[in-house]
């Protein structure tokens, strides 16, 4: 099953360069961020950024890519999925 979900899903992957430009695909949603931690949704995961002085620069829900620019300190990764819309979904409801 959780491999037909993954067949369905949006490609994931992360590029980080130099520890202060991250780019992510695969996003699905934005549940929320400030300048020391950003918290996405993806199909395999809720992935968590943290660092200082984090900055969205790009966000495409439709092609589901972020880029997000700052010291970035740590990219951390739990199975749970959202149970409801993120930050985006209920500010253009």
């Amino acid at each position: 099953m959780a491999d037909e979900k993954r067949m369905n899903s949006m490609p994931h992957n992360l590029v980080l360069e130099d520890r202060r430009m991250l780019t992510v695909s695969g996003v699905s949603d934005v549940d929320s961020f400030d300048e020391e931690t950003v918290i996405v949704f993806t199909d395999l995961g809720e992935l968590t950024v943290r660092g200082k002085n984090l900055h969205i620069n790009r966000l495409s829900v439709e092609v589901g890519e972020l880029t997000v620019e700052g010291d970035i300190a740590a990219l951390i990764y739990s199975d749970e999925t959202p149970k409801s819309g993120g930050f985006f979904s209920k500010v253009f409801r």
